[in-house]
């Protein structure tokens, strides 16, 4: 049993007889329902036959001799009959009425019950019957939304329309339209403008049923097919009836839906069209800032010029390590967001059936790319040129000091050699005086061989600032000169001055022994004294512990001397303390002067106390450049420490992510929940790489060049950094386009793992491509057939110019699943948007203004307008668009 009006009969698997007799066994069946049946199925036939120049008054007498029946089938189908027998016979009438049902009945329609003599004998439940089936047939059947039965699509049509309607709730076909409203509610929802619906009452049923039959038949051309009074006097109205009359409201609208899928099309195209024009916009622009940017950054990275000066360099390399730290950064996420702005853009042109985007020339990611490894190219050249100009002008700045002591030190031993050196005293001297004077001079021959030396060292500093470029290499070199010259004359004068005593002791005999020894012994021990004092307080630069540990243990060797000088200084003393006590116990007359050297023991006591006191203070700078290259040692290690765990760990961060980039396992939301994971944990992780950048300061500028604890260095650590960085942000973009892809042609998560395992498979060293070879045995294993013959090779030769167009050799994972996704779903062309155009355009191969702004959104409407070409073919009129050269552009070449 049937409950409260909800029939199960699906029409179509019934005949008319067997429902009726069903209803009538239920109970359910209303007289008055042959009544409404007659009076609708009427109108229904006469709207068709009007087209014909005819009607019936009297459906169970008009049908009776066939030709009205015929001529009615022809109407409807748009299909010709046969002949009909024009004989007023009854054998002729149940001719045509067979020629009629035959004809129904080769349209797949199953005739129970309903014979050519019911029909002609008048019977009227056999008539309605036969009607009802044409009904069903040609203006119910065709009917079908979301593959349902016509009956329950034609529901589901009407409870979509009516859905936003208050009091309207459409179930079934009987009571739901008993009060009118849902009848009005389908005209004002695609002709607002013959209903107000807001001042429409659910008590008033007559006069909404008035009004909705009314507006039909005057502005839709429907008639009417129902009287509102047997309605409104039926507990339960006829459902055929009811069915019959909203069918017509259905293909009435049938053209409004159309226009309506049509402009949705258009939008959803165009929609996509503008989204993909911002992004070239964008592309561009990001493109254009940051190669102008690397274009004006360059001339300073290729730069060498500086004052030469220590401090020069050290301003410049300041300048690069705030490059690095605040203005390369945003540069790195300005080229990490350009890479995936344009993999996106791609992924949406490919997804939209557009070709691919081909950017300015000069802009393409390759060329971005090649002037980023230009720039980084540039950096490290202008770092080590930094790093090795410091260490060259630290060197200089060290030599030149060097330079300027062992010339002050020279100058001042020199003065007053040459006048000396050029004295007659010895022409008025007495023999011991002459002799002493002879001693003296050998002793300054001595002395002048032991300088010999440092006039070499001085020489030889000043060669290698003009082999380093000193940036005053003119006054050393002046200085050098100087001296070479006056140490020549100083030769030659010693050596003309040898000569003159030679000549005159032929005449002294007499010579002075006692201050002899003083003299030979003195002299040597002052050189040593001059040489220990120079060597304590001579400046050096070292940069390892070895290299300090090596002054310290000179130093020590040289203190390990110090016992025996002090001995000599003791005999050296002694010598003069004999010579005063000679010369008081003798009271010889200027017996106190040496006529053998001027050097006395005050002078050689005075040099050993200052050596002496030299000492510790060599211990004390020592001590100190100990601690230093101690604290540049702690500085090594503490970099190492950080780098040697920083390093591996980038290495395991990017082995990682480049695993969840192969998509061995887990979704598409699963991949890319780790690898935002992944990318969280890399920003977290960034106070490690700043903590070390501060360690790598410091290291810097304690000039430390060298690290023998790790292999890691900071800038392959920045690019492995940065590496990192770009990997996560890049396979972060390829799984939303793949997330994109999937969702957007419709293929399962279980579809996309399959694409996938199947291409990891055959891409046995995880490059994250494959050989044609590996891309013909992928597609193999998909189920795709190609065959072994030569039409095999040439079709598969015809896929891999559609997934590798550049032939490259190669064949990248989303060309793969570009290609399985058109393979596995459908996507608009050209050809569509053109049909949804024509469709608003009433068939029209032109459109106009008007229509767009009608059937479109304002700002689609407008982009349209303002793009369409004018019309030029036959018969155009003011204003006529051309919308098929525009659908094709649409699937053309971009102007970007």
């Amino acid at each position: 049993m049937m409950e409260n009006g909800d029939y199960a009969v699906q029409y179509g698997e019934e005949s008319y007889m067997e429902q009726e007799e069903e209803w009538e066994r239920e109970g359910l069946l209303d007289p008055a329902w042959e009544k409404q049946q007659k009076k609708t199925f009427t109108a229904w036939c006469n709207s068709h036959l009007r087209k014909a120049g005819t009607s019936i008054e009297n459906i169970e007498d008009d049908f009776r001799n066939g030709l009205k029946l015929m001529l009615l089938l022809e109407v409807i189908s748009g299909e010709t009959l046969p002949k009909p027998d024009r004989g007023k016979m009854r054998f002729h009438k149940i001719a045509n009425v067979n020629k009629a049902l035959d004809f129904i009945a080769s349209k797949g329609v199953k005739l129970v019950s309903i014979g050519a003599e019911e029909i002609v004998d008048g019977n009227l439940k056999m008539t309605l019957g036969m009607i009802w089936t044409i009904i069903l047939r040609f203006a119910i059947q065709d009917i079908s939304v979301e593959e349902m039965t016509a009956k329950e699509g034609l529901l589901l049509w009407c409870q979509r329309k009516t859905a936003p309607y208050k009091n309207v709730n459409v179930q079934n076909f009987h009571l739901s339209f008993k009060d009118g409203l849902a009848f009005c509610a389908l005209i004002h929802r695609h002709r607002p403008d013959l209903i107000d619906y807001s001042k429409l009452s659910k008590d008033n049923p007559l006069e909404n049923l008035n009004t909705a039959f009314d507006v039909a038949e005057k502005f839709l051309d429907i008639p009417r097919m129902l009287d509102p009074d047997d309605l409104q006097n039926t507990a339960m109205p006829d459902e055929r009836a009811v069915m019959t009359y909203v069918s017509s409201y259905y293909h009435c609208f049938s053209g409004a839906q159309k226009a309506e899928t049509a402009a949705n099309r258009i939008c959803k195209v165009l929609k996509v069209n503008q989204e993909n024009e911002r992004l070239m916009e964008e592309y561009e622009r990001l493109a254009s800032d940051l190669l102008e940017w690397i274009r004006r950054t360059m001339p300073w990275l290729n730069s060498r010029q500086t004052d030469s000066t220590l401090a020069g360099v050290q301003k410049k390399l300041e300048e690069y390590r705030t490059y690095r730290r605040k203005h390369k950064p945003p540069r790195v996420e300005q080229k990490a967001k350009l890479e995936t702005n344009f993999n996106t853009l791609q992924t949406k042109l490919r997804l939209s059936n557009r070709p691919a985007y081909m950017p300015t020339e000069g802009k393409m990611v390759s060329d971005i790319a090649n002037s980023w490894k230009g720039l980084e190219h540039a950096e490290k050249a202008f770092e080590e040129w930094l790093l090795a100009e410091t260490m060259r002008l630290e060197r200089l700045e060290h030599l030149a000091q060097k330079f300027k002591h062992k010339a002050d030190t020279h100058e001042d031993w020199t003065k007053g050699k040459e006048e000396m050196l050029q004295s007659q005293d010895y022409r008025n001297c007495k023999l011991n005086e002459l002799k002493a004077l002879k001693k003296k001079h050998e002793a300054f021959e001595s002395d002048l061989a032991a300088h010999q030396d440092r006039v070499e060292q001085i020489a030889a500093i000043a060669q290698e600032l003009n082999t380093l470029e000193y940036h005053d290499c003119v006054s050393v070199n002046a200085r050098c000169q100087r001296i070479c010259d006056q140490w020549d004359r100083l030769g030659a004068l010693t050596q003309h001055r040898r000569q003159g005593l030679d000549e005159a002791e032929r005449i002294l005999e007499k010579i002075d022994l006692l201050h002899l020894e003083f003299a030979k012994r003195a002299a040597p021990f002052n050189n040593w004294l001059d040489g220990a004092r120079e060597d304590l307080v001579d400046m050096f630069i070292v940069h390892t512990m070895e290299e300090i540990q090596g002054l310290i243990q000179a130093h020590d060797q040289f203190k390990a001397t110090l016992g025996e000088a002090d001995k000599e200084f003791n005999v050296i003393v002694g010598l003069v303390r004999d010579a005063e006590a000679i010369v008081k116990q003798e009271q010889v007359p200027g017996g106190l002067v040496n006529p053998y050297t001027t050097l006395t023991a005050d002078a050689i006591s005075r040099k050993w106390s200052e050596v002496r006191a030299l000492v510790p203070q060599r211990d004390q700078t020592l001590a100190n450049e100990l601690r230093k290259q101690q604290n540049n040692e702690m500085l090594r290690r503490q970099f190492a420490e950080k780098a040697n765990a920083v390093g591996p760990w980038i290495e395991r961060q990017m082995d990682a992510v480049t695993a969840i980039g192969m998509g061995i396992s887990g979704s598409l939301e699963e991949q890319l929940h780790r690898l935002k994971e992944y990318e969280q944990a890399v920003y977290a992780y960034k106070p490690s790489i700043e903590e070390l950048e501060k360690i790598h300061q410091a290291v810097q500028e304690s000039m430390v060049f060298e690290n023998r604890y790790t292999h890691y260095t900071m800038e392959t650590l920045r690019v492995g950094w940065e590496q990192l960085l770009t990997s996560i942000n890049r396979n972060i973009n390829e799984v939303e386009n793949q997330i994109l892809t999937r969702d957007s042609k419709g293929i399962t998560q279980e579809q996309l793992t399959e694409f996938r395992s199947s291409f990891n498979h055959f891409d046995k060293n995880r490059t994250g491509r494959l050989a044609p070879e590996e891309f013909k045995s992928c597609l193999v294993s998909l189920g795709y057939s190609i065959g072994k013959d030569k039409q095999g090779d040439m079709d598969f030769q015809r896929i891999l110019a559609v997934v590798d167009p550049n032939n490259s050799g190669y064949v990248q994972f989303d060309a793969f699943l570009d290609f399985m996704t058109r393979e596995s779903t459908d996507t608009d062309t050209a050809e569509q948007v053109i049909d949804s155009f024509r469709i608003l355009a009433s068939d029209k191969p032109y459109i106009l203004p008007d229509e767009l702004r009608r059937e479109l959104p304002p700002d689609q409407a407008e982009y349209c307008i303002q793009r369409m070409p004018p019309y030029k073919g036959p018969n155009a009129v003011p204003g006529a668009l051309d919308y098929m050269s525009f659908s094709t552009a649409l699937y053309g070449e971009s102007d970007l």
